[in-house]
């Protein structure tokens, strides 16, 4: 007896997006520029997967404790432009098999769900630039600026499951690339979360979080979803 799940949900950069953590390295560098000095690593390590200004606070509240809001404001606008500049100079792709696994759902009636930290403007930009479209290429797009709640809370995956009308998180997938995709799963009640290592965490970070996979390449998660049991 196996779930018929109806939704897969993937995060967008690391895991569907292929950028080489160019978001991380900007929110390093607009922090950093603001007076502090975090490795890539420090910022990976804690800000990974969250709305962007909840991941300025993160690595702030993990590495100096005390900080003024205002500064928060002040750095995710210096990332926000330098993330514009970043996206039009540098080469981002969509992951391998992104595109041939999308279509691969599609033929088997499940939905492809993109959600992301970005806000809806900026990651509308990212998929302008690599030519996807919601609809054709995947089926829906869930920001963090279209929910009052971000990752880890579930949120995003509910509004999506309502856009749709999936009652049953069993029903629903989650991958990404951060340990916090794989609690934000989990809070939804997904059926399965499944880590891949292809972005911001290591497998022994993801696996941290206890994922009920850990996949290497998208390509993997129709297999794993084809064996989902019931009460995964």
């Amino acid at each position: 007896m196996h779930t018929e799940i109806k939704m897969v949900v993937f995060d967008m950069a690391g895991t569907t997006i292929n950028e080489n953590n160019l978001v991380y390295k900007t929110l390093m560098n607009a922090i950093n520029a603001a007076g502090f000095n975090y490795s890539l690593d420090q910022v990976l390590a804690v800000a990974a997967g969250k709305e962007k200004r909840e991941a300025i606070r993160s690595v702030l509240r993990t590495y100096e404790g005390n900080f003024e809001e205002s500064v928060v404001g002040d750095i995710y606008d210096e990332f926000i432009g330098k993330l514009k500049l970043a996206y039009e100079k540098e080469d981002i792709s969509g992951q391998p098999g992104a595109i041939e696994l999308f279509k691969k759902l599609r033929e088997k009636e499940i939905i492809s769900v993109l959600n992301t930290g970005y806000d809806r403007s900026t990651a509308t930009a990212i998929l302008d630039k690599i030519g996807w479209k919601a609809g054709v290429d995947f089926d829906t797009l869930i920001t963090a600026s279209d929910v009052s709640q971000n990752r880890p809370e579930p949120d995003m995956i509910l509004l999506a499951m309502k856009q749709h009308g999936i009652n049953d998180g069993k029903l629903v997938v989650k991958v990404g690339d951060s340990n916090i995709d794989i609690e934000e799963g989990q809070n939804a009640g997904c059926g399965l979360s499944i880590g891949i290592t292809t972005g911001a965490h290591t497998q022994e970070q993801l696996e941290e979080a206890n994922p009920d996979a850990v996949i290497n390449e998208l390509k993997e998660v129709l297999s794993i979803i084809s064996g989902a049991p019931a009460n995964a």
